[in-house]
């Protein structure tokens, strides 16, 4: 704990947005973003508690509510390591439960941040904003691509069916662990949810495409406007393919699904 009383010394600081006026007149992001010293002070207010609720997500209301990250990130730690200036571990850390900080980071309701100790007594961390830094400075430095690629290839072809953010998921892991993998999308656009779901002002698609960027430097195929079952059969990706994973969510409701589909006899996972 780089600071034990900055909890004590920092309040909390919200991301500023732009002034109303402005926002009525365009569809663009709406939150903006702390300079870096005030953002290490922020993550410095982390008081490293005894038992971090914030980390830990617990479903209840008959799973329709959530209290604490649902992902489990580590958060105590890269909220310290933010803090220290050691951008790269922080980064590393966070990456171990969630290959989409930059969605996350701005998208998410933040749990985390009511079921975080500091909230008992004021105001929680801002740690959904600490998040988004992470991830900005990763992409900034480039280890976002250093860290998709594997360091040697399987033989093994994936192909996985959808692309939002189970689809870009499975597919990151897939291709860290050196399987060929490649992502169908029905729609023109790639992202799912991220991209006909949520508005600009909250999630900027350029963010977006940056990401699908991101998995074509690391190898990853991208193939749109195909749809399985209508522009290719089950059958023609069971025989090119060695695993089909579906990632295909739901118009419907927000839910988003993955489940593996052997194509092969063999039956070892090969994804974890």
């Amino acid at each position: 704990m780089g600071d034990p009383r900055g909890f004590i010394k920092y309040s909390r600081k919200n991301n500023p947005v732009r002034p109303v006026m402005q926002r009525i007149k365009d569809f663009d992001v709406m939150e903006l973003d702390l300079d870096d010293a005030d953002r290490r002070e922020q993550a410095a207010r982390c008081m490293n508690c005894g038992i971090p609720f914030c980390h830990h997500g617990i479903f209840y209301g008959g799973g329709r509510a959530v209290s604490g990250c649902p992902n489990d990130n580590l958060i105590p730690e890269w909220n310290d390591l933010v803090y220290r200036n050691r951008d790269r571990q922080a980064f590393e850390r966070l990456t171990r439960t969630n290959y989409l900080p930059d969605m996350t980071g701005r998208v998410c309701p933040a749990p985390c941040e009511a079921a975080c100790v500091q909230a008992l007594n004021g105001p929680g961390i801002t740690i959904r904003n600490n998040e988004k830094f992470i991830i900005e400075q990763a992409f900034k430095n480039g280890w976002i691509v250093d860290s998709g690629k594997p360091q040697h290839r399987t033989g093994k072809k994936i192909a996985v069916v959808g692309s939002g953010p189970a689809g870009i998921a499975a597919a990151w892991r897939l291709n860290q662990l050196g399987h060929s993998v490649t992502i169908f999308e029905r729609d023109d656009r790639f992202g799912g949810l991220l991209m006909y779901g949520i508005p600009n002002m909250k999630l900027d698609k350029k963010i977006v495409e940056r990401r699908f960027q991101a998995l074509r430097e690391v190898g990853i195929k991208l193939v749109n406007n195909t749809e399985v079952g209508k522009d290719i059969s089950v059958a023609e990706l069971r025989k090119a393919f060695d695993r089909i994973v579906l990632c295909t969510g739901s118009r419907k409701r927000v839910i988003w699904t993955c489940r593996v589909v052997n194509s092969a006899e063999s039956t070892k996972p090969l994804i974890t």
